[in-house]
């Protein structure tokens, strides 16, 4: 099956030709080349469109290119040119991500369609995908488009109104989805088919993970973009409140907010930035901790958002402190300990909570790994597809039918015409 999944995805050479550094995730790279990597493993080709996002606004031209540094040989990977500038931003990216697809799509004929949240680029290929090539799309979903990453609904304004139609639009039109949480897939029609996909976990991982069992170190780490919402100004000044002795605070990543994190922990030995580091590292770091932290904003719609690095963090062998992000499977919840609030008052607590009575040493790297491990994924995909095409072929005959039905019909009618006459 060849797929073309549309998806925010941000690689090397992109990182070297456009200014990304303030919006730049790992993370989401990451899972993006796991679950294209899975699908290729599969036997499927898969192809990958990227907007290749420039958020710096500024009257500059970005023309398109292929991706030179691949993590995977077979699978390529495709930026669209990008015209940042105010209000046209947006539009541009999905007007030359639709014709891109199209391009492709008559080099060699994709049979699905892939999309990754609701951006520009992906509502115009999926529209483009599902009105004009006649493909299911399948809709990976991961942020609650009606609401802010807090829950709250956004402003009721002409430009929202606009939203929120384009939104329900796809919605109701994808052939399939697949979602972090039980709540966002209730946003989806009743029957079409559906996948609980709360994370990826890597063989590197899983191999690190048993490796360092007997080598876990007095550490907490956090790994995530540094934006308002992830909560990192609130766990530095949790941490340096909860003053705990021979443990250090390891901080991974980049962002809008890095500066003001460095300046915030300068006087702190303890806390240590490591930036935007190898996936390598990054794994090894995980893998080392005997707790990892998500503080992330506590949303007032539970379960609109779910930290995909949640279930790494699990499968990494660390006790994962988090606030709440909806209910989550009984073998997974338990390795977590829950923060009401991302305050650093509650922070503080809960570390030094964690630390004194060692709930650090509980665990569920085995359930993360039955249920999001390479197999179990690739299995739980491999059946979605399945179910999409066979569903999908369905409604083609049904069609079909309908329209040999229509023309003989027609055609009866007009031979009756003509006899009578």
């Amino acid at each position: 099956m060849r797929i073309a999944y549309v998806t925010p995805y941000q690689g090397s050479t992109l990182e070297q030709r456009r200014p990304i550094a303030r919006n730049l995730s790992l993370s989401n790279r990451i899972k993006i080349e796991l679950v294209a990597q899975l699908l290729q493993a599969n036997g499927h080709e898969v192809e990958i469109i990227s907007d290749g996002a420039v958020i710096e606004l500024g009257a500059r031209f970005y023309p398109g290119f292929w991706e030179t540094e691949l993590s995977h040989p077979d699978i390529p990977v495709y930026y669209v040119s990008s015209l940042p500038i105010r209000r046209i931003n947006g539009f541009w990216a999905g007007w030359q991500a639709a014709r891109f697809l199209k391009k492709r799509h008559r080099v060699r004929p994709f049979d699905l369609v892939i999309i990754l949240n609701l951006r520009s680029t992906q509502i115009s290929c999926a529209s483009y995908a599902i009105k004009h090539l006649g493909l299911p799309v399948i809709f990976q979903y991961e942020d609650d488009v009606f609401v802010s990453v807090s829950g709250e609904a956004e402003e009721d304004g002409w430009v929202s109104r606009c939203h929120r139609s384009a939104y329900k639009r796809i919605l109701s039109s994808v052939s399939g989805c697949m979602a972090v949480s039980p709540h966002l897939l209730l946003q989806l029609p009743v029957h079409i088919p559906k996948l609980l996909l709360r994370g990826v976990v890597g063989d590197d991982v899983l191999k690190t993970s048993e490796d360092m069992k007997a080598k876990k170190r007095n550490c907490v780490v956090f790994s995530g973009t540094h934006v308002e919402s992830n909560g990192v100004s609130e766990l530095i000044a949790g941490w340096e409140s909860a003053a705990i002795p021979r443990w250090e605070l390891h901080i991974t990543g980049f962002g809008t907010m890095t500066e003001e994190l460095h300046k915030m922990a300068a006087r702190d030995p303890s806390i240590m930035f490591h930036g935007m580091i190898s996936r390598e590292e990054l794994v090894r770091l995980l893998c080392s901790a005997r707790i990892c932290i998500n503080p992330h904003v506590v949303s007032q719609t539970p379960g609109n958002v779910f930290a995909f690095k949640i279930i790494e963090y699990l499968a990494a062998g660390a006790h994962v402190v988090t606030t709440p992000m909806g209910n989550l499977e009984p073998g997974l919840e338990s390795g977590i300990t829950y923060m009401d609030d991302n305050s650093p008052a509650t922070i503080a607590a809960t570390l030094q909570r964690v630390i004194r009575e060692r709930d650090y040493e509980r665990t569920a790297a085995e359930a993360a790994m039955q249920s999001y491990g390479p197999e179990a994924v690739s299995i739980s995909l491999d059946k979605l597809l399945n179910k999409v095409m066979a569903a999908n072929n369905r409604d083609q005959k049904f069609v079909r039918a309908n329209r040999s039905v229509a023309g003989s019909e027609v055609g009866s009618q007009r031979a009756g015409s003509s006899n009578f006459q």
